[in-house]
């Protein structure tokens, strides 16, 4: 049984942070988000995963299960260490305010990246490049693979062409063909090492700052990776795959009340039995350096481990899918067994949410995760509704809203009048309370038997519909927003403070 202490978190990715260089990252504002924490009496910061972002800047899309987002990185940083000058980064665009260019953003950060790596291969102080070195070899299990496939999609990628495009020796790794493209583009390759090389010791940095204030990191893994990844070039055979190594069937989930066509992902399915084969030890390394990089870990989409649905790789909705069976219990007692503490347990929490049936229930609690709850999702009328807070058991994570939901007064917004009473009824509050309705949300999640309560800084802020982070219908716009320090007030940390004392969600 996983066993989470009653505590309370916010959830905010490293990217919503303020700063100068166009989107947040792992400098000043980071460490200053973890002292607000501390003040605000929280002990949980959770993010979202923190590889690169992928198609439509999606986190959850990224070239690598195992690589840093680069545009983390604090210039900074770079700056104090001798490989970018002042004058580097005096000159800094025009970012707009609140959102991420993320085209404008990447421009700008990579190129100082690239400053930054040239400098620091070309100076050679031997301290430095015994520790990079010395991290090239510690991580060459994903690291080789990954900085090869960003120099390779480099050089053959662009306009939407995936690795099944490259020539056809470089897509199935011929070994000759691996060698010489090796040698070619030698120097982006280490240009990739030194980026993963700096976000790690960036990271790393943080979380042990944030470990010194009592202060744990919340992370997210997909079950899923991207088809355009390193994943899938270097490891072939874990997924469904025809021989172009193009998928065969995609990832997605059935029809619902909230689409008639379902949802079609486009992520490639594992090929359970080959993982199988080699004891999960994909999975054992994936879990492994998610849990490096984070104290506890949520698994986005669980169900998938007990049944997915699968779409022919044609079809262009989800309609025509079928549910297969997963591998169930038999990865996490893989993980169990090389990442567990004393008793076997992992720091994970479940995302059980969608379509969730009773074997899936079954299979969480066999495993002993905490599942999720969202407040959003409970007020339909029915005193059953497993969201709403009376019907909670105590090993359970509880949000006010996820980062695919509206902002908890967005939401509001957009309910009519008999659902906004039903909401003031359970809540006991009045016609005037609607203004501060996100702070009765959040009262109510406090107030929970749930071991755990997240709360997305949006929320806390009591911002509107055009402040949420993700809205999963859209293709684009999403992922870009960011607060600034101007918005912030010291009631918001004293308020939330005051709610962790009242409701035994208190630090330490």
């Amino acid at each position: 049984m996983t066993s989470l202490p009653r505590r309370g978190g916010i959830l905010l990715h490293p990217t919503s942070l303020p700063g100068p260089h166009g989107s947040g990252d792992l400098g000043p504002a980071a460490y200053h988000f973890v002292d607000w924490l501390v003040a605000a009496g929280q002990s949980c910061w959770q993010v979202l995963p923190l590889g690169s972002a992928g198609p439509g800047n999606s986190p959850y899309i990224s070239p690598s299960a195992f690589a840093g987002n680069e545009l983390l990185i604090d210039l900074c940083q770079l700056r104090d260490a001798g490989w970018l000058s002042d004058a580097d980064l005096a000159s800094v665009p025009a970012f707009p305010e609140g959102r991420i260019d993320y085209g404008a953003v990447r421009r700008f950060r990579v190129a100082h990246l690239r400053r930054a790596a040239k400098r620091f291969f070309g100076r050679n102080p031997a301290a430095e490049r015994t520790a990079f070195e010395a991290f090239c070899t510690d991580e060459h299990a994903w690291l080789d693979d990954y900085a090869l496939f960003m120099a390779l999609d480099i050089a053959h990628g662009g306009d939407g062409r995936m690795w099944q495009d490259w020539p056809a020796a470089l897509a199935h790794r011929q070994p000759a063909a691996l060698r010489e493209a090796q040698a070619r583009h030698a120097e982006e390759i280490r240009f990739w090492q030194f980026c993963q090389w700096r976000f790690y010791e960036q990271w790393g940095a943080l979380k042990t700052y944030a470990r010194s204030r009592s202060i744990e990191i919340v992370g997210d893994l997909p079950i899923f990776v991207a088809a355009h990844s390193a994943d899938v070039w270097s490891n072939p055979g874990l997924f469904e795959l025809d021989k172009q190594g193009r998928p065969r069937v995609v990832a997605g989930v059935p029809p619902d009340y909230f689409s008639a066509t379902g949802q079609r992902w486009g992520n490639p399915l594992y090929r359970w039995s080959a993982h199988a084969a080699e004891d999960y030890r994909w999975w054992v390394e994936r879990m492994r350096q998610t849990m490096r990089l984070c104290d506890i870990v949520r698994i986005d989409h669980f169900r998938g481990f007990e049944s997915f649905w699968e779409i022919p790789a044609e079809s262009a909705t989800a309609v025509d899918g079928q549910w297969r069976p997963g591998p169930g219990k038999d990865v996490f007692t893989a993980m169990r067994r090389e990442l567990g503490d004393a008793q076997g347990r992992l720091r994970i929490i479940a995302e059980d949410l969608g379509i969730i049936t009773p074997e899936v229930d079954a299979l969480r609690q066999a495993i002993g995760l905490p599942g999720m709850r969202i407040l959003q999702f409970a007020f339909d009328g029915d005193a059953r509704n497993p969201y709403l807070p009376h019907n909670y058991d105590a090993n359970t994570v509880v949000y006010t809203g996820t980062h695919d939901n509206d902002t908890s007064r967005g939401w509001w917004e957009s309910l009519g009048r008999p659902e906004q009473e039903y909401v003031r009824s359970y809540l006991g509050i009045g016609e005037e309370a609607g203004d501060e309705v996100h702070w009765h949300l959040i009262r109510l999640a406090c107030s929970s038997v749930a071991s755990l309560c997240v709360i997305p800084m949006q929320d806390v802020l009591g911002l509107d519909s055009a402040h949420r982070m993700n809205e999963p219908s859209r293709s684009e716009g999403s992922w870009e927003w960011r607060f600034s320090w101007q918005q912030v007030e010291a009631e918001h940390a004293g308020r939330l403070a005051a709610l962790a004392r009242l409701y035994g969600r208190r630090r330490g």
